[in-house]
């Protein structure tokens, strides 16, 4: 009589084998999930830096708070976005529009409500904002703080795109 079946051998072959392709896997769908989250970044960066840069176009002077340019972006479960409040030391209202002889930034900022892999719940990033001395358009310069830099540049690879250098850096 002939017996069917697998050997105890031919199992622990395949349960090795699963094994390692899991621990190959696991660390790559974390990562991509983590990627996907942050892929909200680039937009909501890009749609602010055009409304700036047509608000700054139209009024030839200025540069505007969120409100004033009319961007709207409403924190959700993956980040909480701001701005900075001052400048120059003065508490700005929530329609504002900063006149070329100010030195001082307007800053958007993002920060992740979790960590998304190495990159720490208090990772931001940093979007400033400065009337060109050309007095034509703006410069923007942008930069990620907190946690270990790079990961959280690998998350938004075509946020450097914004900035002048083409590159997120660490301040």
């Amino acid at each position: 009589m002939k017996k069917q079946g697998f050997t105890l051998i031919e199992l622990m072959v395949v349960i090795v084998i699963m094994g390692i392709l899991a621990a190959v896997a696991v660390p790559k769908l974390f990562g991509m999930i983590a990627k996907s989250k942050a892929s909200e970044l680039g937009p909501a960066a890009g749609e602010y830096v055009k409304l700036q840069d047509a608000f700054i176009s139209e009024s030839g002077t200025t540069y505007g708070s969120w409100k004033f340019i009319g961007y709207t972006m409403t924190s959700n479960t993956v980040f909480k976005y701001f701005e900075r409040t001052t400048e120059n030391g003065l508490t700005t209202a929530s329609t504002y529009a900063i006149p070329s002889a100010v030195t001082s930034t307007n800053e958007w900022k993002a920060q992740p409500q979790a960590a998304l892999n190495n990159c720490q719940q208090t990772s931001v990033w940093t979007i400033n904002i400065k009337k060109a001395a050309s007095g034509n358009g703006a410069g923007y310069k942008v930069a990620v703080t907190g946690g270990p830099t790079g990961d959280c540049n690998i998350l938004v690879p075509g946020l450097g795109k914004l900035d002048e250098t083409g590159n997120v850096s660490a301040p």
